[in-house]
């Protein structure tokens, strides 16, 4: 029986710079997986894509049960889509128009969303169903949070459906809103809490741990113990 290690990362702040550090942690065991098809995954990015970078260094190091194989952006020339390129992973163009030689169109991506809509996952920097919808994204998010005076935000995972942020929730983690914080301050808390969060519930998706219970809520099977969630 083989032993996975699964990672954590931790923030380190070299010459004023904050970076990344992916480490191991123990994991699932490989028998667990028997008869389980090793996932296929697309990713959407249109910024930097940490998150991508993330599940990707995770999945090329064999502790998630899936592969990248595709990355769609509207914005060919972001970060994310030069990573993915570096690492040779096809990236496909997300077009307003419907004829897009080498992409995919709107039409498109509605039809996906409709196709898979049990499959397609987004992660949004606050406690949804709080500071979410049409406006909030990336540093407005935490500017809402700390002017609302909210003590606690974080990441949320959540199932995308044809709205903005209103998906079923699958998982969160919690991060304190500390009295002297600025947006710059929580964001780097968030995002940290983002990447650990992702690869989580990315392992659950390729490990087939989701299920739905009666009432159309999402829930992760524990690993060790296939009776609980979490």
């Amino acid at each position: 029986m083989k032993t996975q290690n699964y990672p954590s990362f931790v923030l380190h702040k070299i010459g004023g710079k904050r970076r990344l550090e992916c480490r191991s942690s123990v994991g699932v065991e490989e028998d667990s997986l028997v008869g389980v098809p090793r996932k296929k995954l697309a990713v959407f990015v249109s910024g930097g894509g940490s998150n991508f970078r993330a599940i990707h260094e995770v999945a090329v190091g064999g502790l998630v049960h899936g592969d990248v194989v595709v990355v769609v952006t509207n914005k060919p020339g972001c970060g994310g889509a030069q990573y993915a390129r570096d690492q040779g992973i096809p990236v496909l163009l997300l077009s307003k128009t419907s004829n897009v030689p080498e992409g995919i169109s709107q039409t498109d991506l509605v039809t996906s969303l409709r196709t898979y809509h049990k499959a397609i996952l987004n992660i949004h920097p606050s406690l949804l169903p709080a500071f979410g919808g049409k406006g909030y994204y990336g540093m407005k998010v935490h500017k809402a949070v700390i002017a609302s005076g909210a003590r606690y935000s974080g990441p949320t995972v959540h199932f995308v459906d044809e709205h903005y942020d209103t998906g079923r929730i699958l998982a969160q983690k919690f991060v304190p809103v500390f009295a002297n914080d600025t947006e710059e301050d929580l964001a780097t808390r968030v995002l940290l809490e983002e990447h650990r969060l992702y690869v989580e519930v990315t392992s659950a998706l390729c490990e087939e741990r989701i299920v739905w219970r009666e009432d159309g809520v999402p829930l992760i099977r524990s690993r060790e113990n296939p009776n609980k969630y979490i």
